[in-house]
């Protein structure tokens, strides 16, 4: 039993049409790959999260303190230059205060980050907890 033209002869012309069940086969491997693989991408943590409801602070806001430091690693407590002996009595009776005031730290850019890091040390053993960079937005690349 022959299939396709059997009353015409066989020739050696190319055949015009497409084979589809290789590019079908492929496409199904494809679909079967997809469906496998598609919850596996999914990295979602399912959790229960706490229910609370937040209240507005009512305290009065804090005063704040400006340190200043210069290309020199000279301190100014609000703008009046001291030293380290003072700035350490100055740091321990701000401390003390309630509510306690916020430090702004403004320091210039071409200032060591060791006498920052001093800095930041001697306002947390003087018991200083609220410590803020002040910065220049306006320069910014």
């Amino acid at each position: 039993m022959a299939f396709g033209n059997s009353g015409q002869l066989r020739s050696n012309a190319p055949v015009g049409e497409i084979n589809m069940v290789p590019l079908i086969d492929v496409m199904l491997v494809l679909v079967v790959i997809f469906l496998v693989t598609a919850p596996l991408l999914s990295h979602a943590v399912k959790i229960e999260l706490p229910q609370a409801a937040s209240t507005p602070d009512t305290q009065a806001p804090s005063e704040a303190v400006d340190l200043a430091l210069d290309a020199g690693g000279q301190v100014f407590w609000n703008d009046k230059a001291v030293d380290d002996g003072a700035l350490k009595a100055l740091m321990t009776e701000a401390a003390e205060r309630q509510p306690q005031p916020e430090l702004h730290i403004r320091a210039d850019k071409n200032t060591r980050y060791e006498r920052i890091a001093q800095l930041m040390s001697q306002a947390s053993l003087a018991g200083l907890n609220k410590l803020g960079f002040v910065s220049d937005p306006g320069n910014a690349r």
